[in-house]
């Protein structure tokens, strides 16, 4: 008996060179897919890493073979040759905005593999409008063929306690990149009132790379929270003076609605946030450390104002689910179908 035809061809490989927000992305599709999409037949392929035989020779390979209608490589991780219609996710373009904070590699790999493959795109994906435009502005994508579907979050209900801590802290969860602007916050934060007792916690250990600056003279620790589950880490949002994103720039930044979703203020660069998050948010400059500052210390005496917008910014952004980004995506297979 000879197989149906895919409708859909996804590529599921989780691999070495994607970020923990592309990963679960990755995974929240294949899973999702399938449940949203009753009308459409799906193929699952994924074995090997990035940049190897597998990648570049057997998918395209088995892909000419078994010839699916539409192919999704949900990551700038794709083959050079694709034997049949596809889209591609691209979540951002940090690296081509900031290349003095990456691996040299990174920009050519972006202009000779990345480039050729989206603009052959049916369609290109991505989480945010500034994005979209980085996508014309670097890779030279027809706008015409980007399709902005934003991320999700699902919080299991009921949710945990608020971490109890004997001071009020604020906090950063996510790796410490440069572009990540870490050194502004902790500026920000050491130049509080030095009779305001507050840590700053953040995820990771302490030998984490990049080298930490220190910490404030006043009172108050930078706390070092190592590896957490999503349970406990809904637990420190729900905990948090504010949650703080100083990054410079962001596809979507999932930490950002994750302290949302569960109701903690959030303080952010306005390159950092998504236009779906934008207006809940409460937005500085990324390297006006005066204005973060004046947000932090805010957080501090106008908890009740703080804890008003948080609750509305929770409200705002429940129809932000996977569920929700997986029915987009969907729909963009249809368009092509």
């Amino acid at each position: 008996m000879i197989a149906a035809r895919a409708d859909l061809a996804f590529d599921r490989r989780i691999t070495s060179h994607m970020s923990a927000g592309m990963s679960t992305y990755v995974r929240r599709l294949e899973t999702l897919l399938p449940r949203v999409a009753p009308d459409l037949q799906f193929a699952f392929f994924g074995q090997g890493d990035n940049f190897d035989v597998w990648e570049q020779m057997t998918f395209p390979l088995a892909l000419a073979r078994t010839r699916p209608r539409l192919v999704h490589i949900p990551s700038p991780f794709v083959p050079l040759i694709m034997p049949v219609p596809y889209v591609v996710t691209i979540h951002d373009l940090i690296d081509l905005h900031y290349p003095h904070f990456g691996k040299w590699r990174v920009g050519p790999y972006y202009r000779f593999a990345v480039a050729p493959v989206a603009r052959r795109a049916r369609a290109v994906i991505t989480d945010d409008e500034m994005t979209a435009a980085d996508l014309e502005r670097f890779l030279g994508v027809d706008p015409e063929r980007v399709r902005v579907i934003p991320l999700g979050v699902d919080l299991a209900e009921p949710l945990p306690q608020p971490f109890a801590h004997p001071r009020p802290y604020f906090l950063y969860v996510g790796n410490r990149r440069l572009h990540k602007n870490l050194a502004t916050l902790i500026e920000a934060w050491s130049s509080l009132a030095p009779d305001r007792t507050v840590d700053l916690f953040l995820t990771g250990e302490e030998s984490d790379a990049p080298a930490m600056p220190g910490g404030r003279n006043g009172a108050g620790a930078i706390v070092f929270l190592g590896r957490r589950t999503d349970e406990e880490l809904v637990a420190y949002y729900r905990g948090a003076a504010a949650y703080v994103h100083p990054a410079l720039r962001e596809g979507f930044g999932l930490p950002l609605l994750e302290a949302m979703r569960a109701g903690a203020p959030v303080i952010a660069a306005h390159g950092a946030l998504p236009r779906v998050l934008a207006p809940h948010a409460f937005g500085f400059e990324a390297d006006d450390v005066d204005e973060l500052r004046e947000l932090l210390q805010r957080a501090l005496d106008e908890g009740d104002i703080f804890a008003r917008g948080a609750e509305a910014a929770r409200v705002a952004t429940q129809t932000l689910t996977w569920e929700a980004t997986a029915r987009a995506t969907a729909a963009v297979y249809r368009e092509f179908l």
